[in-house]
């Protein structure tokens, strides 16, 4: 009867053990606790070892998003361009005035949709628009004719915007964000006729929305933004941005679309806008304030 029977038919513990196999000498082999390894490979002759290399390549880090939320001066970069910065005032307006600006602003506005273009395809932007300045504005190969029959609200707002970041704005790009599925993709304000450096002023009202950077990548990443650095900004009801220095050199933002219910926001982005050719500041004319409206002084105290 063969071993293999008759362990299978006896079931006590005086049942005879299988012969012990002997086993093959493992001097010399790189991995003498794998039987495997004692096996010659069929293509070549002779022992085989294997080394590790630790590469010499730095190990990449997917930074965390950071976020800014607290009023002050944020500089967020410093490098070869300069120094990229961002202030921010989240109660620039009071509820109460924020409101019925809001409102007021909703309802008289000539809001209309752009359209830009894409590799020679057309399509609507994701909001509502329009645009107050002296000089057209060009973007995304599609201009908005100049303005000069600005509101008398936004002239009141364009003179706190410019008291409270020491600038003198002469343009308004005006952006209505319908719901959660109205959006910005990500860009800079780098068009030449907004001249290098330039500070951009952007005052919120209406439903929060997330303002987000990211860091732009150096040229040996290829374009990729896997391991740049990124912020979000939540802007609220009455909160005033203020981009400066290199933030439009080297750094894009976007406001995306949200999977959440979100109500109608006004985004007022104010710049300044120099005469083609671009990309020199002539010191462009500042329209004049004289028909803004005037306000109570606790408000206009309050505005500034």
């Amino acid at each position: 009867m063969s071993d293999k029977r008759q362990r299978a038919r006896v079931q006590g513990s005086w049942a005879k053990p299988l012969p012990k196999q002997p086993q093959r000498p493992t001097e010399g082999c790189a991995f003498p606790s794998n039987p495997v390894a004692n096996l010659k490979p069929s293509w070549g002759v002779g022992q085989h070892t294997f080394e590790f290399h630790q590469s010499t390549q730095p190990v990449k880090v997917i930074p965390s998003e950071k976020v800014i939320e607290k009023d002050g001066d944020h500089e967020v970069s410093n490098g070869p361009s300069g120094v990229s910065r961002l202030r921010l005032f989240t109660a620039f307006l009071p509820v109460e005035e924020a409101d019925w600006m809001f409102s007021k602003l909703l309802a008289e506005l000539p809001w209309s949709q752009k359209t830009n273009y894409r590799q020679g395809e057309s399509y609507g932007e994701p909001r509502l628009t329009c645009w107050y300045g002296d000089l057209p504005y060009t973007y995304a190969h599609s201009t908005m004719e100049a303005n000069t029959q600005w509101h008398p609200l936004l002239l009141t707002l364009r003179q706190a915007v410019d008291s409270a970041s020491g600038s003198s704005f002469n343009s308004l790009l005006c952006n209505l964000y319908r719901n959660e599925s109205d959006s910005i993709g990500w860009h800079s304000d780098d068009e030449a006729s907004l001249g290098t450096k330039p500070t951009i002023a952007s005052l919120s009202l209406g439903d929060t929305r997330v303002f987000s950077l990211r860091k732009k990548p150096p040229p040996e990443e290829n374009g990729d933004y896997t391991y740049m650095e990124r912020l979000r900004v939540p802007l609220a009801h009455g909160t005033l941005l203020l981009m400066e220095g290199s933030t439009q050199d080297d750094w894009q933002h976007q406001v995306a679309k949200e999977y959440h219910s979100r109500g109608p926001r006004i985004n007022l982005t104010f710049r300044t806008i120099y005469p083609e050719p671009a990309g020199r500041r002539h010191g462009g004319q500042t329209l004049t304030t004289s028909t803004a409206p005037t306000l109570s002084t606790r408000h206009h105290q309050r505005l500034l």
